[in-house]
């Protein structure tokens, strides 16, 4: 048992996940790295120890409902309650629709999404029990500025976003709070996991992470004030805020925008329409 604030984050043993484990473990939180690297695991507990953070490491593979479950269970019966679960566990796809394998759709949807309802549904009973919680879902901006060859990705980050407004009315009268956030590109590790059927997109993403100035510990501070202040969406970057707004309130200028600029990367690729 522990009087602490407490923290679950699915994919926390590196990147996004690493980077909100020390963020909340630096503001008092006791933390749960739930992650299926016992080796990346190992060394997240070890710089948070090193910090100061209670923390341990809980095997999870989200793509199993029994260990998430289980990894709720883990907590509960460690700490009492459960203040916070960040669903941050996913991966990297991209590609054109028809070089879209079956097991990259099966895969994306698997991680990228139903590992996400499978944290809100094993943690919902405890919240309710506590009428108390806040859940955040990890998407992205694909989730609402959906961008060409990049299919699978925007689908599950799309339905992400749709369960969290869904949960954010469904679970307010019972004190249970939801964010859902929505980076665009940052520095981080996400590119080690893309499935793609386009041999050239893994260069594609290796250079939008390492170009942009955001990191991942911007992203985990926009977060944790996320949680602080209860905000739903989270949009961390300045572009992307820009862009969703172009979307919604100028939607032919918007699609103007990018059909030019796949049109551009197309020709680039020397394909010919």
């Amino acid at each position: 048992m522990t009087t602490k604030k407490t923290i679950i984050v699915t994919g926390g043993a590196s990147g996004l996940g690493r980077a909100i484990c020390e963020r909340f473990g630096k503001a008092g939180y006791a933390v749960c790295v739930a992650d299926i690297n016992q080796q990346r695991g190992d060394e997240t507990i070890a710089a948070l120890s090193d910090m100061g953070v209670e923390a341990y490491y809980q095997p999870c593979n989200v793509r199993s409902w029994e260990e998430v479950d289980a990894l709720v269970e883990s907590a509960k019966e460690r700490w009492g309650h459960i203040d916070v679960i960040v669903n941050n566990a996913g991966i990297a796809s991209g590609g054109r629709i028809e070089t879209s394998t079956r097991d990259e759709w099966d895969t994306v949807v698997d991680i990228n999404l139903m590992g996400v309802v499978r944290g809100c549904r094993a943690i919902t009973p405890l919240f309710k029990e506590q009428k108390s919680g806040h859940i955040v879902n990890i998407a992205s901006l694909a989730g609402i500025v959906n961008a060409p060859m990049m299919s699978s990705y925007n689908a599950t980050k799309t339905a992400v976003v749709g369960l969290s407004e869904t949960l954010r009315y469904e679970l307010a009268p019972f004190g249970i709070h939801t964010s859902v956030v929505c980076p665009a590109f940052f520095q981080t590790n996400l590119g080690e996991s893309l499935k793609s059927g386009d041999p050239h997109m893994q260069r594609v993403v290796d250079k939008l992470l390492a170009s942009s100035s955001v990191t991942a510990e911007d992203v985990a501070e926009d977060t944790y004030k996320a949680v602080q202040n209860k905000t739903f969406y989270v949009l961390t970057h300045k572009e992307g805020r820009m862009l969703w707004r172009l979307k919604r309130y100028l939607p032919s200028l918007f699609k103007f925008m990018i059909d030019k600029g796949y049109k551009k990367n197309l020709q680039k690729q020397g394909v010919k329409l």
